[in-house]
């Protein structure tokens, strides 16, 4: 599901409907709408940092298998996801952004390689919010985070995806505070 633009003020997006505002959050966690379907029921939201809020507490509050299910959902950096274009257009931005698209052989052989350890070591792809990475801060995080324990990983997965999400929401939300009207962003 693609996340539709143009950016909501909160008023806007508290006046949404359900099936609207699924339409437009529903993508927001990959491939993973009952996150949206959960914040939703945190309205209406008095600021962009209770909506991301809503979000990441619905995240926390779903059993470990759905968890699990969340942190599958997503494709692995310059998987074969990438190399086939079968990423959601939102991952495909974010990883062009932090240069993934332009991976020299041996950078991209050495994600392969990583990405590959980190699977059998995990059962799950390596997951970081890429925006403002470049590849090697990038590679570096994964060489470190390879040697974490199964449940550390599992913890830095899902704070990375809210992290995610957090970029996400900003972008499709204005943030102003509504006793004044300033724009808090």
């Amino acid at each position: 599901m693609s996340i539709p633009s143009p950016v909501l003020t909160l008023d806007a997006l508290n006046a949404l409907d359900h099936d609207t505002f699924m339409q437009r959050f529903g993508g927001v966690y990959e491939h993973s709408p009952w996150v949206a379907d959960g914040a939703w029921q945190h309205r209406p939201y008095a600021s962009l940092a209770v909506l991301v809020d809503a979000f990441a507490s619905t995240l926390a509050k779903a059993d470990a298998s759905a968890q699990r299910a969340l942190i599958l959902a997503h494709p692995e950096l310059t998987g074969k996801a990438a190399v086939h274009k079968g990423l959601t257009a939102e991952s495909a931005r974010e990883q062009r952004g932090a240069g993934l698209d332009a991976c020299t052989e041996a950078e991209f052989e050495q994600l392969q390689t990583l990405n590959a350890a980190y699977r059998t070591r995990f059962g799950f792809p390596f997951i970081v919010a890429v925006t403002g990475l470049g590849r090697q801060d990038i590679l570096a995080r994964l060489t470190e985070r390879v040697h974490n324990t199964p449940e550390v990983e599992f913890a830095t997965a899902l704070a990375q995806i809210n992290r995610i999400a957090g970029f996400r929401l900003r972008a499709l939300v204005e943030d102003t505070d509504r006793s004044t009207g300033q724009n808090t962003a």
